[in-house]
């Protein structure tokens, strides 16, 4: 389980590609490998992937075809920057909401509204997922949780605040970007089973 609250930003130093599966080696803060063990889960963009190596500062991920189809992370090149939470423990304090780290879909960057100390992004979303997102509502993008500004046809928007855009990725975003996706598992369940017992009705 994760909290959407990124505690670092490493990078990508190499990547190592083989037929549907890549290994991504990321140089990760002394604070960040703290601790940290083989088969340890760390959130990379918000995708949950497993430590299979650890060599000083670089430590190595696989990430298998389905990862590579859902996520951005295929689209990574080295000297690339990834946001990065360590696997919430019992007693951390819960400063986002509850995330599993399982990507569910991209949706793409169209437009940036930038206003003194702040900034709004505005994303597209596939209607099958786009059922999911409302006002004020949370949603997980690149492992950052972020509350829901405005949601319109197709699309929906998130206010950054400076600290955000100081201590993720998110900043470096431009129109065209894709993004990682996850829902908010509480929201997804409620409306399903309310779909559900509307069409048992008929």
């Amino acid at each position: 389980m994760f909290t959407g609250i990124v505690q670092d930003v490493g990078t990508v130093v190499a990547i190592e590609t083989r037929e549907q599966l890549h290994t991504h080696v990321v140089s990760m803060s002394p604070a960040m490998r703290e601790g940290l063990m083989l088969g340890a889960s760390v959130s990379h963009n918000g995708c949950c992937l497993s430590v299979t190596a650890i060599e000083g500062e670089n430590v190595s991920f696989d990430l298998m075809r389905e990862t590579l189809r859902l996520t951005n992370l295929g689209d990574l090149a080295p000297g690339d920057r990834i946001n990065l939470e360590r696997a919430a423990r019992f007693g951390d304090e819960i400063g986002g909401h509850s995330m599993s780290g399982h990507v569910m879909a991209m949706a793409r960057l169209v437009e940036i509204d930038e206003a003194p100390n702040n900034r709004r992004l505005w994303f597209e979303l596939s209607p099958d997922l786009a059922r999911f997102v409302f006002d004020k509502g949370y949603i997980g993008i690149d492992g950052i949780s972020l509350t829901v500004g405005a949601v319109e046809a197709g699309r929906f928007c998130v206010n950054l605040i400076p600290e955000t855009l100081a201590r993720t990725t998110i900043g470096e975003r431009l129109p065209g970007d894709r993004v990682n996706i996850e829902i908010d598992p509480q929201t997804q369940a409620i409306v399903e089973t309310v779909e559900r017992v509307l069409a048992s009705r008929g």
